[in-house]
């Protein structure tokens, strides 16, 4: 079932991926009165929390520098309720994903069949230790296919990030150095170039880049150790596991059914670059 849960991670990434790359999503939050790209997705996304502190959603998104969460954060929902932005996120993803996906695909009944496995799946897995899981499913699942996809497909990737927090935490892998050894897996070097690291001052890298060193998961010129790949390895195969309950749901036919409906969804999606 590990396997299971990595492939649908492929599969359902794309989908959840136009809510941050597609135009449509930040001008519904342009819209509403975020001023900026980052406004509307620490409020958006964190919405489903409901009105909480800027540390509470730095601890449940983990991976964001010490003070970026707050320069968005309640500042963002001082005019625009939260509530607002979670229907302005719904709306400007389900507009992308039919506008990506074309009316034939949009409207087909592969796509409704993808929609209610997807939110069968979805909406099964406890919540328990799963905050971001867990807001996501106070929330109501939408009617219209697309919107609906689109809600459970996100719904599960929060339940996965919520178990890849966990994962890092039990590795003692703090949200910067998640970024370091992610730059380092994917072959980017130095991994300070990493598009998620390379705004960051140097006098706040150098010490993450040093307490790698010193803990002998990089190397002196920044690359990974024997160690280091062998701890990011470790981490995602236990990812992996944790992302499986949802898909306990499913019969191995319904999960076979799920994966042939998706596949065509989701090439269509990258092939697009889901924008």
């Amino acid at each position: 079932m590990t396997h299971s849960a990595r492939r649908m991670f492929e599969l359902l990434e794309p989908i959840c991926l136009v809510t941050y790359l597609a135009d449509e999503c930040n001008e519904e939050l342009a819209a509403l009165g975020h001023r900026t790209y980052w406004d509307g997705y620490f409020a958006s996304r964190a919405a489903p929390l409901g009105r909480v502190p800027a540390q509470v959603v730095h601890a449940a998104f983990y991976s964001f520098a010490d003070g970026e969460v707050a320069r968005h954060i309640p500042s963002a929902w001082e005019t625009i309720p939260p509530e607002a932005s979670v229907a302005a996120r719904e709306r400007g993803s389900a507009a992308s994903l039919r506008r990506i996906l074309g009316d034939e695909l949009a409207d087909s009944p592969g796509l409704v069949r993808a929609a209610d496995l997807t939110t069968k799946a979805a909406t099964y897995a406890p919540t328990e230790g799963r905050m971001m899981y867990a807001g996501m499913r106070t929330l109501p699942v939408p009617g219209d296919p697309v919107a609906r996809l689109w809600h459970s497909a996100t719904m599960l990737r929060e339940h996965r990030c919520d178990g890849h927090v966990a994962a890092l935490v039990g590795a003692c892998i703090g949200g910067t150095e998640a970024h370091v050894l992610d730059a380092l897996a994917r072959g980017i070097h130095p991994p300070e170039s990493f598009g998620r690291l390379h705004h960051l001052p140097k006098e706040r890298l150098a010490p993450v880049m040093d307490g790698l060193r010193e803990r002998g998961l990089v190397d002196a010129d920044g690359r990974f150790t024997d160690a280091g790949r062998e701890t990011k390895q470790r981490v995602e195969a236990l990812t992996d596991e944790l992302a499986v309950p949802p898909y306990d749901a499913l019969s191995p036919a319904e999960l076979d059914e799920l994966v042939s409906e998706l596949e065509p969804i989701t090439a269509t999606l990258v092939a697009a670059g889901s924008r």
